[in-house]
């Protein structure tokens, strides 16, 4: 069941004002809970709608009636804001774009009003207050004042683990980027301002989250395309342990030992033998993807999403049909920091770089509004592995990856390194393994003296580049703010290093003038 494919109208009410107060994200109709609830299955066409915010902007498509007012509705797109926040951030990306704030991200100024950090705020909290309706409309209690009963009752319950998975998922996205966020759950008080949550607070609510809803979810492997399953949750958990010592001073590698093997010894998962078919339009078939956002150029139109990722990086020279596009948007590129990670010593090239479009474009960046400055990066292509075009040329029919199995085998040889336990033998297979895919060969296998994490903190760029992973893991390996340098970082050609308080983001202001609850992050 692609549920992702099917929205509907509801009535939000304070749950959404309370979430994100200072957005004009009013209810679209004056329809009440009960009434929305009457026809049962409204509660699958809820949860579908909470699966589609990861990827489309409003109640039509590509837009019109946008969930969220303020702001360019492409622009607020949960999977476009959320890409530029952990990419354009980093050496791995550049833009050529001059619209209001997007190029604070690599110069590393932007500040509590600017729209792009407003719009991923606002995202991920119309999220979170979706999800706490859904689950205040589907208890026992309103389940049973309703009649529902048997099957449908069960599937229902199943729809809430989903739920709060995606919850889970979100809190752990806002905790990443803005680490002290409101905190407020469906037991939360309607009308209430919401408190603020401590990082360890925050922390310790997803984990138990995604512990209390494992047994309830489908089994790796079992479920339909595109739906939660033990596995995703497993994902995040590794996630947010890796990043413990980031988020609340605490070291979890051994947990993030277990989660990885747990993913990888369900056998559900295998490295796609292609790299680059992981990011076509027939990617659904894929035995890598353990997580995907679902698009589809018929169902999940919107301007940003992987329209986003297709179009924005295709200029210059590029022949667009070739990626399956209507025409490039002449946008990001690399930076050289990110080229001269793939090796090319006596000939031998890491075959993911074939991703990397050279011709016309320049590897050194001298002028950063001049798309030819920069290496392309096409990565994300509306085409099938067999050179089929998708249904539509504007709207791409290609998933995104959000988790995949390259990355647990990458975060498992970190975590052994970092004293997590585990096997320094093991972490060595799996990573010879994404390099034997990489090579198509094993000249690019590495020896246990080769891995430490510098090598890791590379090899996770060259695996996973353009991913939404890379601020993330410069934060973590403490390379993004003070000890990082590359090209165009700050606003100068050369790169310079900035202040550590970057490494959050800031509360947008107009949510801490509207919430006297939310103190704003430190030198903000």
């Amino acid at each position: 069941m692609n549920i992702i494919k099917y929205t509907v109208l509801f009535a939000l009410g304070l749950t959404v004002i309370t979430a994100c107060t200072d957005l004009d994200v009013e209810p679209k109709d004056l329809t009440t809970g009960n009434i929305v609830f009457d026809d049962p299955t409204q509660y699958e066409a809820f949860i579908a709608k909470i699966y589609a915010g990861l990827a489309v902007t409003g109640q039509q498509g590509p837009a019109g009636q946008p969930d969220i007012q303020g702001i360019d509705e492409g622009f607020s797109s949960y999977l476009r804001t959320y890409w530029k926040a952990q990419e354009l951030s980093t050496d791995e990306a550049v833009t050529a774009w001059g619209d209001p704030g997007i190029q604070d991200f690599h110069n590393h100024n932007w500040t509590s009003s600017n729209p792009m950090i407003t719009a991923l705020y606002a995202r991920f909290f119309y999220q979170i207050g979706l999800t706490n309706e859904f689950l205040r409309e589907s208890t026992d209690a309103k389940l049973e004042e309703r009649g529902i009963t048997g099957d449908l009752r069960e599937e229902i319950e199943q729809f809430r683990a989903e739920a709060r998975f995606l919850r889970a998922l979100s809190y752990w996205h806002a905790l990443d980027m803005f680490r002290n966020i409101p905190f407020f759950t469906e037991e939360s008080n309607l009308g209430d301002l919401p408190e603020q949550g401590s990082p360890q607070e925050v922390f310790n609510y997803i984990e138990s989250e995604l512990l209390a809803i494992e047994s309830e979810l489908a089994a790796p492997g079992t479920g339909a395309y595109g739906r939660a399953d033990q596995a995703a949750a497993w994902a995040v958990l590794a996630k947010l342990y890796l990043n413990s010592e980031v988020y609340v001073n605490e070291d979890h590698y051994t947990e993030v030992i277990d989660f990885t093997t747990r993913i990888i010894e369900s056998g559900a998962y295998t490295l796609q033998p292609e790299y680059g078919h992981l990011f076509l339009t027939d990617n659904n078939s894929s035995p890598e993807i353990i997580f995907p956002v679902l698009f589809d150029g018929r169902y999940t139109r919107s301007f940003g999403g992987m329209t986003f990722l297709t179009h924005m990086p295709v200029g210059g020279s590029m022949d667009a049909a070739e990626y399956g596009i209507d025409g490039g948007w002449f946008g990001m590129r690399a930076t050289s920091a990110l080229v001269d990670l793939f090796p090319t010593t006596d000939g031998t090239i890491d075959e993911r770089s074939g991703l990397f479009y050279t011709e016309g474009q320049s590897r050194v960046i001298e002028n950063i509004n001049t798309f030819t400055d920069g290496i392309g990066v096409v990565k994300y292509r509306n085409v099938s592995s067999a050179g089929v075009p998708g249904v539509n040329a504007l709207h791409p029919d290609t998933d995104f990856p959000m988790f995949r199995l390259a990355d647990i085998y990458l975060m498992y040889a970190e975590a052994v390194l970092r004293g997590g336990g585990g096997s320094v033998n093991q972490a060595v297979d799996f990573i010879n393994e994404i390099r034997e895919r990489a090579y198509n060969d094993q000249s690019g296998n590495i020896a246990i003296g080769d891995l430490d994490l510098d090598f890791i903190i590379d090899e996770r760029a060259r695996e996973l580049y353009w991913e939404c992973h890379r601020r993330t893991d410069l934060v973590r390996f403490d390379l993004f703010s003070e000890n990082g340098r590359w090209p165009w970082k700050g606003g100068v050609q050369e790169g310079r290093t900035t202040d550590a308080y970057r490494d959050i983001y800031p509360i947008p202001s107009n949510e801490t003038i509207a919430n006297t609850n939310l103190d704003q992050n430190p030198f903000y």
